[in-house]
């Protein structure tokens, strides 16, 4: 362990101590000649914790929000753990994303072709203004619906089972924190910028949820620097942008993972980053 703080004994770090363990920070919390001693197994994770820490200390509604975060009925023992009916729209989204891995046997029959941003067999996209006639066209045809059913397109079951997981932790604490019309929002426009930039650059095979949980994983990073409530490992957000870095190389074709939908993550990161700006947060639910 890696000594990095010592307080004075008046100081309350319980509540703290609980958050951290929430975030998953290995510590402990010791007592040295009328001190308070702040220990971390990582050293890694010494700046963060510390910064932290005097947010904390200075202001009384990041205490008041970790509070009400250990109070709150979804977490137990500091870690987020919900129950189907805190988050029913995210579990309804996921279940019927399964249901469609099924129904368009992994995007392989005639079902998959309907839910894609255009017909790929009714339109030649092979040009930029191929793509741009073959979307007027089909909107023009009242069939709105294709700028959204992508997310719900999957082509392995690896690729549902991460997607699913993702969206179930992230997107379970927006419904719950910030309400269900907040994570409509976001799925709404993070779905039609990830899926309208994926779509421009490389045409209409694609699919997945990973554009929206890259936009409420940018979401929750920036909106929880001003109004700390969700949980998530501090690493958690480097490495999906380290992924996403990596989906612009060949590294995972060469690896057997296939082109990956680098256009869709990077549109629904910036999407999510750019709501957590304009999207003011009120009326915090956490007991």
């Amino acid at each position: 362990m890696y000594r990095v703080k010592q307080l004075d004994t008046t100081v309350n770090l319980a509540g703290f101590s609980r958050w951290l363990n929430g975030q998953g920070v290995a510590h402990r919390i010791t007592e040295e000649g009328g001190f308070q001693v702040l220990w971390l197994e990582d050293p890694a994770h010494a700046e963060p914790v510390l910064s932290a820490l005097d947010r904390f200390m200075a202001e009384p509604e990041i205490r008041e929000a970790v509070d009400r975060q250990n109070r709150s009925p979804v977490f137990v023992g500091g870690r987020w753990q919900p129950s189907p009916r805190h988050a029913p729209l995210v579990l309804g989204i996921i279940v019927f994303a399964v249901a469609m891995v099924w129904l368009t046997a992994m995007g392989q029959n005639e079902l998959a072709a309907s839910l894609m941003v255009i017909d790929p067999r009714d339109y030649d996209w092979s040009t930029m203004a191929g793509r741009i006639e073959a979307l007027t066209a089909t909107l023009a045809s009242g069939q709105v619906w294709r700028l959204l059913t992508p997310d719900f397109l999957h082509f392995s079951w690896t690729h549902i089972i991460f997607n699913s997981v993702m969206l179930w932790f992230l997107g379970s604490q927006i419904e719950w924190f910030d309400g269900r019309a907040r994570l409509i929002m976001l799925f709404v426009i993070t779905s039609l910028i990830s899926n309208g930039l994926q779509y421009f650059v490389s045409g209409p095979l694609f699919g997945g949820l990973s554009g929206v949980v890259y936009g409420i994983l940018g979401y929750c990073w920036l909106s929880q620097r001003s109004a700390p409530r969700f949980q998530f490992p501090p690493a958690l957000v480097t490495f999906a942008v380290a992924w996403m870095v990596i989906g612009f190389t060949p590294l995972p074709e060469m690896i057997g993972l296939g082109r990956m939908a680098n256009e869709a993550h990077l549109g629904g990161f910036v999407a999510g980053l750019a709501l957590a700006v304009v999207l003011p947060v009120k009326g915090r639910r956490g007991a």
